[in-house]
C-alpha cells in the first residue's frame, strides 16, 4: 500500500486516509445501533472512495484495476441513499 501511495504521489496523506477509512469503517458498525453514524460513516466512505476512484483512473490504471473503490463507491453509496431516506 505504501507504493501505491508513493506511486500516486499522495505519501503525505497515506496516514489521513487510513485514520478515515477505519473511522468510516467504525461508524458503519456504530451506525448499525445509531442511525446518524451510519449516514455519516457511509456518506463519508462513499465519498473517499470515488475519489480513490478517479485518482486511479487519472493516473492510467484502467476500468477494472480501479473497480474496487468503484464497487465501494456503489456498495456506500447505497447504504447512504437507504439510511438517509429512511
Amino acid at each position: 500500500m505504501k507504493a501505491e501511495f508513493e506511486r500516486y504521489e499522495l505519501d503525505q496523506f497515506r496516514k489521513l486516509i487510513g485514520c478515515l477509512q477505519l473511522l468510516g469503517g467504525s461508524g458503519l458498525i456504530v451506525g448499525l445501533a445509531w442511525e446518524p453514524a451510519l449516514i455519516i460513516a457511509s456518506g463519508g466512505l462513499s465519498l473517499l472512495m470515488m475519489i480513490g476512484f478517479g485518482v486511479r483512473l487519472k493516473m492510467g490504471d484502467g476500468f477494472w484495476e480501479s473497480m474496487p473503490s468503484f464497487i465501494f463507491m456503489l456498495l456506500n453509496g447505497y447504504i447512504f441513499f437507504i439510511a438517509f431516506f429512511h
